[in-house]
């Protein structure tokens, strides 16, 4: 007896149908998966057999054997448990055959029959977009999240035997109060720009790089303040749209990290840690390649603390992704590609012991070191970092002052002007903003005063800025003027984008 059902596996961020085949007979008990199964998979036969039975149901035959196809890819995790019992019950006819059409069927089982969650639901649902006629069967802890795609038809259950109940009489099951992904995960709560005083000119280079889309680094000693400050970044970025969010939340979804399967609707903001590797970073992994950190950053924020620290691998490895805006992940056989459209922010001292720029502690480092700590970041990288912010101690009368400081809600109302204002002039590309802009547009889009254009000139033959840092300096001076509502960048622009390339003039030095 013979019975076919489909299901469906995720690759990357996108899911591909697999038909679970299931062929009983009498003869010496066994049951064989066969498909390439990972062990995972193959351990799915233990479970079903267990899950089938405690659910009333026995089996007649003996000899099962299930085929995933197409046999070729590589089948991973527990996802196929529903489909494959599915199958067995009406190769059995114990369900018509005729009921598993138009129907996908996802969810691991215990075993006693219940149903448990699944990673990268969501972008299963989303795949369902394309295909309206079909129905998919899930497990009801993963509803909040696939019911965020509008256009998929869902049905959740608890159990198997819910669904060879529902499958029977075509009566979906009473408990139906799931979330519809109306709460998001906030990556900054409780932070505010209102918490951290002084440190006037970092917030202000702060603001232009979220308006402009620009990386950042900030440099100065330690207890300056660049962790809080970069850590409340995401308190004046937009929400992430419809889109955004569905993108970013399968990216979350991968990696089981939806908290309460509720989308992310507010940009991530992730922190790395200097021990990182470069799998942890980009992603990979031996068999199952999955999302690295700067996916998990993707429509976010990216941050790494002590900068010179990481393995210089691992930093090299970020400058094609920081260019593209995703991450191709290649093992033997298999190649992967992830968004990857973060902001980069950094943050570093300016020599081995931190003290360098400070105005009352000496520096014990010598000129040999501090050249050797610097040199840890290749010059191609920093070239990919549009701005250089030095971050100076703060004052006791900074500290100590009763003075509100400025709210994120303030910094943002201006930044979202800033980005209508590009919205208007990029048309006719989604999300594009100024750190963007290709080398092609620069001289129609950011067009100079005659006084801007011979500053400029003057930054080029003294400070020995390259091309890249020539076209970082205008598409910087560009988000200036949007945040002052010019549409002529002046020597007022060129001059304050400038003083964002501290790598580049090093006068600290």
């Amino acid at each position: 007896m013979h019975a076919k059902c489909q299901s469906k596996t995720v690759i990357g961020i996108h899911s591909r149908d697999i038909d679970v085949e299931v062929d009983i007979s009498n003869g010496i008990r066994s049951f064989t998966i066969v498909g390439l199964p990972d062990t995972a998979c193959r351990e799915s036969a233990k479970r079903v057999m267990a899950a089938i039975k405690n659910s009333g149901f026995e089996i007649s035959c003996s000899k099962i054997t299930v085929n995933l196809a197409p046999a070729q890819l590589r089948k991973e995790g527990a996802i196929f448990d529903l489909a494959i019992a599915v199958a067995i019950l009406a190769a059995e006819n114990r369900i018509n055959h005729d009921s598993l059409d138009n129907r996908v069927f996802c969810g691991e089982l215990s075993l006693d029959g219940a149903l448990r969650p699944v990673r990268g639901m969501l972008c299963i649902a989303d795949s369902l977009k394309q295909a309206p006629e079909k129905e998919l069967l899930l497990p009801y802890q993963n509803m909040s999240e696939a019911s965020a795609i509008k256009d998929a038809r869902l049905m959740p259950a608890s159990s198997l035997i819910e669904i060879i109940d529902y499958l029977k009489d075509n009566k979906p099951p009473q408990k139906l109060d799931y979330l519809h992904g109306e709460k998001s995960v906030d990556s900054a709560k409780g932070l505010d720009f209102s918490d951290i005083k002084g440190n006037f000119h970092a917030k202000r280079a702060m603001e232009i790089a979220v308006a402009g889309g620009h990386n950042l680094l900030l440099i100065g000693p330690p207890g300056g303040g660049k962790t809080m400050l970069a850590q409340r970044i995401p308190t004046i970025m937009s929400r992430l749209s419809q889109e955004q969010s569905i993108q970013t939340s399968k990216i979350y979804s991968i990696c089981g990290l939806l908290k309460d399967r509720q989308l992310i609707e507010r940009p991530p903001f992730r922190a790395l840690h200097h021990c990182a590797s470069d799998a942890g970073l980009l992603g990979g992994g031996s068999t199952n390649i999955g999302p690295g950190e700067i996916s998990l950053a993707h429509n976010g924020v990216l941050f790494l603390d002590e900068l010179p620290e990481f393995r210089r691998d691992v930093l090299e490895a970020l400058r094609q992704p920081i260019e593209e805006k995703l991450i191709r992940i290649t093992r033997a056989g298999k190649s992967i590609t992830y968004p990857c459209n973060f902001m980069l922010v950094a943050a570093m001292n300016p020599c081995p012991c931190g003290f360098l720029t400070h105005p009352k502690k000496a520096c014990i480092c010598t000129p040999n070191q501090v050249h050797r700590y610097l040199s840890k970041i290749s010059g191609p990288l920093l070239d990919r970092i549009d701005m250089h912010v030095e971050i100076n101690p703060i004052e006791y009368e900074q500290l100590s002052s009763k003075a509100n400081a400025e709210a994120s809600q303030s910094i943002k109302q201006r930044i979202d002007k800033a980005i209508a204002i590009q919205q208007a002039r990029y048309i006719e590309s989604e999300d594009m903003l100024n750190a963007k802009l290709s080398y092609k547009d620069l001289e129609n889009i950011c067009e100079l005063t005659e006084e801007a254009s011979g500053m400029l000139k003057a930054a080029m033959h003294e400070l020995f800025v390259s091309a890249r840092g020539y076209t970082k300096i205008l598409k910087v001076a560009r988000t200036i003027a949007d945040l002052s509502e010019k549409p002529i960048i002046g020597a007022e622009e060129i001059a304050e984008a400038i003083s964002y390339r501290s790598l580049d003039t090093r006068a600290w030095l």
